[in-house]
């Protein structure tokens, strides 16, 4: 599919759900011991955004977040995802399990140099499957909104009760009314644990699409990593489907995030390549590893490859040495 040419109104930032994950993207010095480190510096050279998702595993520490900042150009931004217990992925006894004062607080720190810098856009709240639509989850939500009076909050829900024809038209109003962000989903169509494929607008701050594949034998499948759930390379064609809407909502004055967490092998980073390509959000000149990729599933590069530009030089940023564990972890949701 060609490239658009419109004018749009908004921001368009296309980027990946976590950096450390892509294989044949970085090169093979930034794949072992400390120089993993630098695989930031490497993935901000291509793209403008980022979803931190090892959040959701583990709270980091307000110095390793520091790091990620410097690392990064004063125009890149980062969404970040919320810890597992303010999403009630924790469970006792068969119910979700409210986070602790000291989870919250922590949490929140974690937030602090991301915000200080002007480099947060976004918190992700990813609720489970078995966030269901009923009272007490309509509560958690109005209190997640209030647990962030400053910051934009995004929604994303995993369960098809708050899709039906019924629930939509009111789970729409309600964000609306918290005034926080609905995530659209590109995802296996498969049983009750998968959102349909909806682009909505519920706050003027932002709109968000992600994107999980759509291989259907591994949808509710625990592996070790998430690439072994988010086995997909998309087609051009499968990624154009949604185009049109976020088109619409950029057309609208609301700033657009297209996330690709289809991380296995370098498919995510592939496709968000794809992806900038068909909103006329241009990125620089792919890696060769990418540009393999490209050739090996279309038969050819793209003739978007041509036209576009080098990356900038590595930035040389005077900055303390890292910590050990200032890193993305490979791990599964």
């Amino acid at each position: 599919m060609e490239a658009c040419g419109c004018d749009v109104t908004a921001p368009i930032l296309v980027g990946t759900c976590n950096w450390a994950d892509h294989t044949d993207f970085y090169p093979p010095e930034l794949e072992r011991g400390t120089r993993q480190r630098d695989k930031l510096s490497f993935y901000a050279r291509y793209f403008p955004l980022v979803e931190i998702d090892t959040t959701f595993y583990g709270i980091p520490k307000p110095s390793v977040v520091s790091g990620w900042v410097q690392r990064t150009p004063d125009d890149f931004r980062f969404n970040i995802k919320a810890y597992r217990s303010l999403t009630g992925h924790e469970r006792e006894q068969g119910h979700a399990r409210r986070p602790t004062s000291d989870e919250e607080r922590d949490f929140l720190a974690a937030l602090e140099p991301l915000r200080d810098s002007g480099k947060l856009v976004a918190v992700h709240y990813q609720f489970p499957p078995w966030f269901t639509n009923k009272p007490s989850a309509r509560d958690w939500l109005v209190t997640t909104r209030e647990r962030h009076p400053d910051d934009t909050v995004a929604i994303e829900f995993r369960h098809r009760s708050w899709f039906t024809a019924d629930a939509w038209p009111q789970t729409e109003d309600l964000l609306r009314e918290l005034d926080a962000v609905y995530v659209g989903v590109d995802a296996p169509q498969l049983g009750s644990g998968t959102a349909p494929p909806v682009l909505a607008i519920t706050s003027p701050r932002l709109c968000i699409a992600r994107f999980h594949g759509r291989n259907y034998q591994t949808w509710y499948k625990q592996g070790p990593t998430s690439g072994d759930r988010f086995d997909y390379l998309y087609r051009p064609d499968e990624l154009g489907e949604w185009v049109p809407a976020i088109r619409a909502a950029s057309e609208a004055d609301v700033p657009v995030h297209v996330l690709l967490n289809n991380n296995r092998s370098n498919y995510a980073v592939v496709n968000a390549f794809d992806m900038a390509a068909l909103l006329a959000a241009p990125l620089p000149r792919p890696p060769e590893p990418v540009l393999a990729t490209l050739a090996a599933r279309d038969g050819r590069e793209p003739d978007w490859v041509a036209g576009s530009e080098p990356p900038p030089e590595p930035a040389r940023a005077d900055r303390p040495e890292a910590a050990e564990d200032d890193d993305q972890l490979r791990l599964s949701l």
